[in-house]
């Protein structure tokens, strides 16, 4: 028996964030971050709306669940009776959990500024404790409703189109072969991946006028996964970001293609029909397969991404040095579970020395 719900009411087009104007509200708090608090949009947002107003620009990259504390006792305080998260996922992970640990019955508008975690329409929130990135897992985390606008996109740099990029494409593949999969799931999945891929070096090259469908892309991923689920490159990636601090998406480009390596063995009939419908050659599935794996090795090279973890800035003797402490952190993380493939402390450290790198 499967299941399928999405519960936000999605949002697009330019101009969306504006449609906040239709709810009822009189009290809003917007989390954002430090950036879109001094370049005015955050404040332009909050006057537009005509109400009062609290700005908590606290988050930074990887929140930590003491940030989070810090946020929902900021929000505890004003008592809004309407949340907005605006910008990427750190963002919207970090109001989530806010809003989740206050127990307020208040409505969340997610407002994604990149196009990559999908954090707009899942049940997670990613905290960093203690050095390691841990998933929080519910249905209060969803957010009532997602806006996607493009006019909040013109401006990306060339690193966040890349990175968020990636994590489109690993949120796809992921979902696409993870345990929990059915029709609905493979159709978005299938859908999300060819979009992302045909579309991002467009517009990394800077053509603005393609955003809005990779950013529509991005939530398409994040609803896949959040029903079909995600797998070992998530796992690994949550470990390795916070012991190293690389951005998420930048981890699952260089583990990507790994990971299509190992998890092929019980997973290539599916890794295949995807590789197929976004345009890959192959009558043979080890084939598709393999051409899959190759054309997301292109892509990332096309988008200056790096290959290993050491052209990512990490010390192979580092990561030789804390590969036990990697890999045990990686088995315990939730993603595992709906890997296609048993995974075992071999497997990940397959993975590993795949992508460490030279040095």
């Amino acid at each position: 028996m499967r299941y399928f719900s999405c519960g936000t009411k999605i949002i697009t087009g330019s101009g969306a964030r504006w449609a906040l104007k239709e709810l009822k509200f009189r009290r809003l708090f917007l989390v954002t971050d430090r950036f879109f608090s001094e370049c005015g949009t955050a404040t332009e947002l909050c006057k537009g709306l005509a109400c009062e107003y609290q700005i908590f620009d606290g988050v930074l990259p990887d929140p930590t669940a003491e940030l989070a504390a810090r946020g929902t006792k900021a929000l505890l305080t004003f008592a809004p009776d309407l949340v907005v998260a605006l910008g990427g996922g750190s963002v919207m992970d970090c109001a989530k959990a806010m809003l989740f640990f206050s127990e307020l019955d208040v409505p969340l508008a997610a407002v994604p500024t990149t196009s990559g975690s999908g954090a707009e329409v899942t049940d997670f929130a990613i905290l960093t404790c203690d050095g390691v990135k841990k998933p929080l897992v519910s249905e209060a985390l969803r957010p009532d409703y997602a806006i996607l606008d493009d006019e909040l996109l013109r401006e990306l740099p060339k690193s966040l189109i890349a990175d968020g990029g990636f994590d489109v494409l690993s949120h796809a593949l992921e979902a696409a072969v993870g345990k929990n999969a059915g029709p609905v799931t493979d159709a978005l999945a299938s859908r999300a991946f060819r979009t992302a891929y045909g579309l991002l070096p467009v517009s990394f090259g800077g053509n603005a006028g393609v955003r809005m469908e990779i950013h529509e892309a991005a939530t398409m991923a994040a609803m896949a996964f959040s029903q079909a689920g995600l797998g070992i490159c998530h796992s690994l990636s949550h470990t390795l970001g916070g012991m190293y601090h690389i951005p998420h998406g930048r981890l699952n480009a260089i583990l990507l293609p790994a990971v299509i390596s190992v998890n092929a063995q019980g997973a290539q009939g599916k890794y295949a029909a995807l590789a197929r419908d976004a345009g890959f050659s192959g009558a043979a599935e080890a084939l598709a397969v393999r051409n899959l794996k190759n054309g997301i090795i292109r892509l990332r090279r096309e988008l200056r991404l790096p290959g290993t973890l050491a052209e990512a800035g990490v010390k192979p003797a580092d990561l030789r040095r804390n590969l036990a402490t990697i890999v045990a952190s990686a088995l315990k993380d939730p993603c595992c579970n709906t890997n296609p493939v048993e995974v075992t402390a071999s497997l990940l450290e397959e993975v590993l020395r795949e992508v460490i790198g030279r040095g």
